[in-house]
């Protein structure tokens, strides 16, 4: 059976401290390729690599091998110990990036002939097996993924050249001869309704198992910190569901950041994840995960990773939460159409630490959600940052709406939602956000703050204010990446 991977390592950009391999903070090219056998010795047993938010290597697989040939022959077999995962454009929604899809899949036969070459001509599992699709929305997403790949990349083979040639005899045989599409699911309406598309997907097709992305940072941005974590927690309940009347073992993936806002996974809160979280396979380990903690609790943090082992999801009663959603997101989105331009100039300041394209939108990637209006916001690592930077952490936005009888509900479905805030509401300023939200806002973070405020951490948030209010002696991207190494995280 293929590797069925329980670390995934990503390229989001969420860490405060570059990497040794960074050029000037920034992690580029070859800093990539040096990144992805760094993370296999730690012991992640996949590397995400994006082709879609930026100018992926194409040529990733054959400079692994042939850049580090005693660790791929003798420390991690590509394809069987450790394997990369693309993560393509999708051509319903990213329209100018469209044909990068198609580039990425027409590397996936190169990739297995590169390996197939340096494993001596024997190659039991491909390096490239599966492709995830972002922004699904529906299974036809993935059934054209599946039929391109199959239909115009391997059935190429058999097509007619020449006196008699078939492209098979001028350039050999295509392999892997299937791959698996891994729908992103990233919306509040199809993440609850995830099961339905998997469903559909699934149905007339035979597959071992079916892996399925849910995502939480995006979520976070677009409707607040308490409802993509509930929007998250249907989803896995419904898709143990399905399992169990399908028959076809499904795998989650959960796309989580090191700051509570995007879900909160340090090599220090790695039991939070399987708390709230248990019938997860894979975990995603980002930025921050990687190079805002010394080496050996990085190891440690995926060693407990790997060991884990799926159990019951957490049940949920759809209807209650869906009524929180909607209470929630209703004062979240209000809050942040108030602070959009504010965060928008703070963004300006927040260093870059991948070579990415330029993406931003209406909320979450160019999506106008329930009645947030036209707002845009820069990426949610970005937004993080920004609101951290002066002092009004975003798992702020919305608290002031929830009552005893929403607290008790959530001692139940989300017990580390005190935690959370506690981590969070440390990094606060309490004069900004009494400034910025009001005394209400101040009062509620009052009521979840059980450390206390971190008053250095504040003393650089202030400095940061000052400076982008006219104070021309303060560096404000000096005060900015200081407070987020002091957090372990830029956003």
């Amino acid at each position: 059976m293929p590797l069925i991977p329980k670390v995934m390592s990503t390229q989001h950009p969420d860490n405060a401290t570059p990497p040794a391999f960074a050029t000037n903070g920034v992690v580029k090219g070859q800093g990539e390729i040096i990144e992805a056998v760094e993370v296999f010795d730690m012991g992640c047993d996949e590397q995400m690599w994006d082709s879609e938010g930026k100018e992926a290597d194409r040529d990733v697989v054959q400079k692994l091998l042939s850049n580090y040939v005693d660790f791929f022959k003798h420390e991690r077999k590509l394809g069987q110990d450790c394997i990369l995962t693309l993560r393509v454009p999708n051509p319903a929604i990213e329209i100018d990036m469209r044909k990068s899809m198609v580039e990425a899949l027409q590397g996936i036969p190169t990739a297995w002939d590169v390996t197939r070459s340096f494993y001596g001509g024997k190659l039991d599992e491909a390096p490239i097996q599966e492709v995830i699709l972002p922004f699904t929305t529906s299974a036809q997403e993935l059934a054209r993924i599946d039929d391109y790949y199959t239909k115009f990349i391997v059935g190429q083979e058999t097509q007619s050249l020449t006196n008699g040639y078939t492209v098979q005899h001028w350039i050999g045989e295509f392999f892997p001869k299937r791959i698996r599409v891994i729908p992103l699911i990233e919306d509040l309406e199809h993440q609850i309704h995830s099961d339905q598309i998997v469903r559909e997907y699934l149905q007339g097709r035979e597959v071992p198992y079916q892996r399925v992305f849910l995502a939480r940072s995006d979520p976070a941005l677009n409707y607040g910190v308490l409802s993509a974590d509930l929007m998250l927690k249907i989803a896995l309940d419904k898709l143990d569901r399905l399992e169990g009347e399908i028959g076809v073992p499904i795998y989650p993936i959960v796309g989580v950041g090191s700051v509570p806002f995007r879900g909160h996974l340090t090599p220090h809160t790695v039991e939070r994840a399987f708390t709230e979280y248990p019938s997860v396979q894979t975990y995603t380990v980002q930025s921050a995960f990687k190079y805002d903690y010394d080496k050996e609790s990085v190891r440690s943090g995926i060693r407990q990773l790997l060991a884990h082992e799926r159990g019951e999801p957490v049940h949920i009663d759809v209807e209650r939460a869906r009524r929180l959603i909607d209470k929630f997101t209703a004062e979240y989105q209000a809050r942040v159409k108030q602070l959009a331009a504010l965060v928008q100039n703070v963004s300006r300041y927040v260093p870059r630490r991948r070579e990415r394209k330029l993406h931003v939108g209406l909320f979450g990637y160019g999506r106008t959600l329930g009645n947030a209006g036209e707002v845009t916001l820069p990426r949610a690592i970005s937004f993080c940052a920004s609101l951290y930077s002066i002092g009004v952490p975003p798992e702020l936005l919305g608290l002031v709406t929830l009552d005893d009888e929403d607290m008790r509900f959530l001692r139940d479905v989300y017990p580390s939602f005190q935690l959370d805030l506690n981590v969070a509401l440390r990094y606060m300023n309490e004069e900004r956000v009494r400034e910025l939200l009001g005394d209400e806002y101040l009062k509620a973070a009052h009521r979840f703050d059980g450390n206390g405020v971190d008053r250095v951490h504040e003393g650089l948030t202030t400095a940061v204010w000052a400076g982008m209010h006219g104070s021309r002696n303060v560096n404000v991207s000096h005060y900015l990446e200081e407070a987020a190494q002091l957090r372990r995280f830029l956003g």
